[in-house]
């Protein structure tokens, strides 16, 4: 994929990036499973990501997470992509997306 002939969305700069808002963000039950979803799958839409919830509000917590620093949007037309910020977060919070990957989800 060439990335340079897509648009991206604004998302914070990496110096800017503040541990207390990911975990805001990552405290969220639903935001949570997407970022599960997107390590697996590498990136995904509100309306390819298999969750529990309507697209607008996959829409919605996507939103969250990408002003919060965790993924990066791509347009490709009309769709909205996000993936993971991972190298970025890695170099801010060394180790902190992989225990948060690594914990094992709460029983409901």
């Amino acid at each position: 994929m060439d990335e340079r002939r897509y648009a991206w969305l604004p998302e914070p700069d990496l110096a800017d990036l503040e541990i207390g808002g990911i975990l805001q963000a990552l405290a969220d039950p639903v935001r949570l499973q997407i970022v599960r979803l997107l390590d697996s799958a590498g990136e995904g839409s509100c309306s390819t990501l298999d969750l529990p919830v309507k697209p607008s509000t996959v829409s919605h917590h996507l939103r969250a997470l990408r002003e919060s620093g965790l993924v990066a949007t791509r347009i490709d037309g009309t769709a909205r992509f996000s993936r993971l910020r991972r190298d970025d977060l890695e170099r801010r919070f060394p180790g902190l997306l992989d225990a948060v990957l690594k914990a094992k989800p709460a029983r409901g």
